[in-house]
């Protein structure tokens, strides 16, 4: 290497790979923040351990990390609900449960 670039490099910094309650943490805070959107219209998503399970397994790859996740939860969460709201199956005020079956893969079902 040239040493113009080396004099560039202030540290290096190892990272570990993310364990699988990292990942949960990461799942939650995005999902905190489709609740955010969401408050506009007063409805609320959670999520059953089922589907965090599922979006964990699917979402991370240990050679990309956690960028996946996002990717996954805008098309199968976030794209999903809004086609749901748009269509009038989910309206202001909604308690709105996201929930994986193995025959359909997330769903979302109303909260009783």
């Amino acid at each position: 290497m040239r040493p113009e670039f080396i004099n560039r490099i202030d540290e290096v910094v190892l990272f570990q790979p993310l364990n699988k309650k990292e990942i949960g943490k990461i799942i939650q805070y995005l999902l905190r923040g489709f609740n955010k959107m969401l408050e506009k219209k007063n409805i609320i998503l959670t999520s059953t351990e089922d589907a965090l399970n599922y979006i964990r397994e699917k979402g991370y790859d240990p050679s990309f990390g956690a960028r996946p996740l996002k990717r996954l939860l805008q098309q199968e969460v976030l794209n999903q609900l809004s086609k749901e709201i748009l269509a009038g199956n989910v309206n202001d005020g909604d308690r709105i449960i996201l929930d994986y079956f193995k025959e359909s893969g997330l769903v979302f079902r109303q909260a009783e």
